[in-house]
């Protein structure tokens, strides 16, 4: 994900910008190039954390889970258990965020955070959602971590239906960035175009509302 690129040109007409493999392009907003979205691998982001979108017992699983945790290897399990054993033996709450260390990452840090199933939204999902975006860049910047990326959290076997998922994910990013000097650098990585495109139409829909 170190190839990155603008991406004025893919908003203003999609072909124009190829975005794929590990490229990433910046998303235009007031505070241009602190915003990226990408196709690629989560896992192999060169940057100082990635977010996990973990169950309440942090103790790997499937999906984005279970591929950080083969990833980061064995160390990652352990510090998660101690964490369960300790400061949370009932588990991390949806909405909420802890960070470990990276293990054999290429990322340092991996910060943990529990996204909402989806009950067809009247149980609180749309805010429980923003606060998984916003208390893992709270506990990222409270660490002095200055790039971060994420998974579409709760978008999978939670069933957090992707378009409306997408603009509540950029809409916390985009509110902390804006009172805070870090993270530098926030990248949504997907896992296909198809997740890319309903993000990036997200956008042209909260442009239309300003």
């Amino acid at each position: 994900m170190r190839n990155e690129l603008s991406l004025e040109d893919l908003m203003a007409g999609r072909s124009a910008a190829p975005v794929g493999g590990n490229r990433a392009a910046s998303i235009g907003d007031d505070r241009p190039g602190r915003i990226f979205a990408c196709v690629g691998d989560l896992t192999e982001f060169e940057g100082d954390a990635i977010v996990n979108a973990a169950n309440s017992g942090l103790l790997g699983g499937g999906g984005v889970d279970g591929a950080i945790h083969r990833a980061a290897g064995p160390s990652l399990l352990a510090e998660c258990r101690r964490i369960r054993e300790t400061v949370l033996p009932d588990g991390l709450p949806a909405g909420k965020a802890i960070v470990t260390a990276g293990g054999k990452l290429k990322a340092l840090h991996v910060v943990h955070t529990v996204g909402p199933v989806w009950h067809g939204g009247k149980s609180g999902e749309e805010e429980t959602l923003a606060s998984c975006y916003t208390e893992s860049l709270r506990a990222a910047a409270a660490l002095g971590i200055e790039s971060i990326a994420f998974p579409a959290i709760s978008t999978g076997v939670y069933g957090f239906p992707k378009s409306l998922a997408a603009p509540i994910a950029y809409g916390a990013v985009r509110a902390f960035l804006e009172t805070s000097r870090i993270p530098r650098k926030v990248v949504f990585a997907f896992h296909d175009r198809g997740d890319l495109e309903i993000f990036l139409d997200s956008l042209d829909i909260i442009s239309e509302k300003r």
